[in-house]
């Protein structure tokens, strides 16, 4: 495949990718700013509920990126119909996954949150965004699952669609519970657990058009449901590391103090928002090695590897400067007040600095994961927390405050957390292992 169209065809997959991924920490974002305006309690006690409830998800992410993979090389191979099957088995896996952890999530909030060590007015303000927001987790799960079977069947842009009105809807919901109705941060998460189901309600619509199309059966198939546990096994191992780093980092954030934990919450944000910003490339290389492999073609493997990889530095600088030219206004935009502006401001800073880093280590990760190099990607997540563990010990011992605290937990994340990330990523595709062609 010429250049100028391996060029189109990562730009056809990654340009709607981006607007799908951007949803969800879009929908963080609007509860963030809506929640931020009720005061700085509240919007601690959301930075605590909203990294119990993305540990979950994310530990579930493998449901969309193990899908992906697994769909992408039948699709590469011809076999739609077994590309469609292998997508819906994910979708009903994610559902009973869904549901498990929906229950024991609402019975367990008040335990999760008290982890955290947080004052008892900012737990108790994290425990009612939690036990609501349990409920949209199924829906959540069904979301991750379904992206991931159009992705595999080189579909980013009707998720792009489902998407962008699922955001519209949580806005609105959101504007309306919490202002409107007068429920204070329930409304937030009610608002959101709606918009999830009805986002589960299109892609219902889309999955069944599709399997009617290539004749592929909607019910779940035995051993599909126990292929998609398999696989995502160690994509499952992999996450846990990562959302380990990200929850002891939450725990050194509350141990510096409220307001630290509340910027620490404005820089995470916007560090999620550039993550699945640029990750919009790793989907298009997931999409796009899975294929490669499925039909056998390793060079052109390798020259999507290599065109992905130079677009995610290149793309890493530009968010970079974007963050860097607005990172003083964007505690007002989440708060109003200038206090919390200026204190999370170098901690913006130290972010977007480290971006064109964060777009190779995403590229790099899509790549292993469309290969499904996934065993290695677990043993990696592990060997990342090796130079990142000390790094936190030592800011929970000293516990500096302030701007310059913030700042220096922002090095500790986005400097030693993702450069570690790097430099095991960078060594194992330079290598030929993580290439195994066929369906």
């Amino acid at each position: 495949m010429p250049a100028p169209t391996l060029n189109r065809e990562i730009l056809r997959l990654a340009v709607p990718a981006l607007g799908a991924l951007i949803a969800e920490p879009l929908f963080l974002i609007v509860d963030a700013a809506l929640v931020g305006h009720l005061g700085v309690i509240p919007l601690a006690g959301l930075g605590i509920a909203s990294a119990v409830l993305q540990t979950i998800v994310g530990l579930m992410v493998f449901l969309a990126y193990s899908t992906t993979p697994a769909v992408a090389r039948r699709f590469g191979a011809g076999d739609h119909t077994r590309a469609v099957g292998a997508g819906i088995d994910g979708l009903w896996l994610a559902l009973g996954l869904g549901a498990i952890l929906a229950i024991a999530g609402s019975l367990t909030s008040p335990w999760l949150v008290a982890l955290f060590g947080a004052p008892v007015e900012v737990a108790e303000q994290a425990e009612i965004y939690l036990g609501l927001s349990m409920w949209g987790l199924p829906a959540m799960l069904v979301v991750f699952a379904a992206t991931g079977l159009l992705r595999g069947m080189q579909d980013t842009v009707t998720p792009l669609w489902i998407a962008g009105i699922g955001f519209a809807l949580n806005a609105l919901l959101n504007a309306a519970f919490i202002y409107g109705f007068g429920w204070g941060i329930a409304g937030s998460a009610a608002g959101t657990v709606l918009a999830q189901w009805a986002m589960v309600g299109a892609y219902a619509f889309v999955v069944g058009r599709l399997a009617r199309r290539h004749a592929s059966s909607l019910r779940p198939r035995r051993n599909g449901v126990r292929g998609s546990v398999r696989s995502g096994g160690w994509l499952f191992l992999r996450t846990v590391s990562l959302r380990a780093a990200l929850l002891a980092t939450v725990a050194v954030a509350t141990a510096l103090g409220t307001d630290e934990l509340a910027g620490w919450q404005i820089a995470f944000t916007i560090f999620s928002t550039a993550a699945f910003a640029l990750d919009a490339l790793a989907i298009a290389a997931q999409a796009l090695i899975g294929k490669g492999l499925g039909a056998g073609d390793e060079p052109f493997v390798r020259r999507v590897l290599g065109r992905t990889v130079a677009w995610g530095a290149w793309f890493g600088i530009v968010v970079g400067g974007v963050i860097a030219a607005v990172s003083g206004g964007i505690g007002l935009v989440f708060t109003g007040d200038p206090s919390i502006a200026a204190l999370v401001q170098p901690a913006l800073l130290v972010l977007a600095i480290a971006q064109p880093v964060c777009g190779i280590v995403f590229v790099l990760d899509g790549v292993l994961i469309g290969a499904g190099d996934t065993r290695f990607l677990a043993i990696a997540g592990g060997l990342t927390l090796l130079p990142y563990a000390p790094a936190l010990l030592a800011l929970w011992l000293v516990r500096p405050t302030d701007a310059a605290g913030l700042a220096w937990l922002a090095v500790s994340f986005f400097g030693v957390f993702m450069l570690a990330r790097l430099g095991t990523l960078t060594w194992r595709v330079r290598g030929a292992h993580w290439l195994t062609a066929g369906a």
